[in-house]
């Protein structure tokens, strides 16, 4: 599945650090101007009633993840930098939850099932929490109201 490299200084001398952030950064640009348009086609098709529009990213961005992880990652030999353009950068602008997906089944294909379960609910719990923890802080302050 998916093989994480440690960062090389050798593999990217003079600048080449840089370079890599930058096509992050580039991809990341992309993928949220992608995630933007998605969410509002969405809204403007089935309305804001439900979040059409994350869940269609969500799903999407998993799907191409997976697509780009076990096929073109790994088999056609791209070169490093166009990987975290489309994966980090593209896909991670366009959902961060691909990521996520990726990394609960990898753990799930190396019968690491229990520490699979346990990342997702603890993931979900507490990206949860920490979003009701922020919106409690403002609303402390005065400068929220109840969503």
């Amino acid at each position: 599945m998916w093989r994480r490299q440690k960062p090389s200084k050798s593999r990217h001398p003079e600048g080449g650090v840089i370079l890599v952030y930058l096509i992050v950064f580039l991809g990341a640009g992309i993928g949220g101007v992608f995630r933007h348009a998605v969410n509002m086609g969405a809204a403007r098709l089935l309305g804001f009633g439900f979040p059409y529009g994350t869940l269609t990213v969500n799903v999407v961005g998993s799907i191409v993840m997976g697509l780009l992880t076990e096929y073109f990652v790994f088999r056609s030999g791209l070169p490093q930098e166009l990987r975290l353009f489309l994966t980090t950068g593209l896909l991670g602008g366009f959902t961060t939850f691909s990521t996520f997906s990726l990394d609960a089944v990898t753990l799930w294909e190396r019968g690491q099932w229990g520490i699979a379960a346990g990342y997702v609910a603890l993931s979900l719990v507490l990206s949860m929490a920490g979003l009701f923890v922020g919106l409690m802080l403002i609303r402390l302050t005065g400068q929220g109201h109840a969503a």
